[in-house]
């Protein structure tokens, strides 16, 4: 058997990506690696249906593979068309219906945030807040303090100062959650988007009261709040592009 007849009878076994690996060998290897009965193969594993067609529905197989295999690399984005200098955020927390802290934080302000964490906090949270993704943090000065025994809610409003719109972004949720490993509680909201954006369901917004380790199980000590989307935005320019599809009213 001549090597030839060896590699037709190895290549219809391969996967795409080994194919195309073989491709790159040598010259005699590509013209025979480009036969479409091999791509019609690697085709027929990913997409059996489709090659109970007589013809490929594109030009060839191979074709077929590129177009559709191929790993998708990270969408780049347009230039967003807001700005944290053009939004304001509204920040009200409550215990049981006693108010214990409400702030206009402007959004350079927040997207600034908490510069240089204070002594004494856990290094997991340390790592977090100086972590490369894009964390809207607020430092909280003076603190507050919130018994562990009473429900905790919040309520964030963001608005535009270039329209007079304004858009929710979490509607009295709960602190729930207290995550006693990197010092935070955690409460969450799913977005509300407009009506012209009807298939981006299920978007979390994340906010967090940030919180020293000062051993007593019954009171936190907060110290900065901390407000995310890192289930779909983790860039600066991803988080104003979602903001923008918000549903401003």
């Amino acid at each position: 058997m001549s090597y030839e007849e060896i590699l037709k009878a190895v290549f219809p076994l391969l996967e795409g990506a080994d194919l195309a690996s073989c491709m790159a060998v040598c010259k005699k290897w590509r013209d025979i690696a480009q036969d479409d009965y091999f791509w019609k193969c690697v085709c027929a594993k990913r997409w059996p249906s489709i090659c109970k067609r007589r013809d490929p529905p594109t030009v060839t197989y191979y074709k077929l593979y590129q177009t559709f295999y191929k790993r998708q690399g990270r969408q780049i984005l347009l230039p967003p068309r807001l700005s944290f200098d053009n939004l304001e955020f509204f920040i009200d927390i409550w215990t049981e219906d006693k108010l214990i802290f409400s702030e206009v934080v402007p959004g350079p302000a927040l997207h600034t945030g908490i510069k240089s964490p204070p002594p004494g906090i856990c290094d997991r949270l340390r790592f977090q807040l100086e972590g490369p993704d894009c964390k809207m943090t607020l430092p909280v000065e003076p603190g507050f303090k919130v018994p562990l025994s009473e429900t905790v809610s919040v309520l964030v409003l963001v608005g535009r100062k270039d329209s007079n719109r304004v858009a929710c972004i979490i509607n009295k949720s709960i602190f729930d959650y207290i995550d006693r490993t990197s010092y935070r509680a955690m409460a969450f909201d799913y977005l509300g988007l407009s009506p012209a954006h009807p298939f981006v369901p299920g978007i979390r917004a994340w906010i967090s009261l940030l919180f020293m380790d000062d051993r007593n199980d019954s009171v936190i000590d907060v110290f900065g709040i901390e407000m995310d989307f890192c289930d779909a935005a983790k860039s600066r320019d991803e988080v104003l592009w979602l903001l923008d599809i918000l549903d401003w009213k």
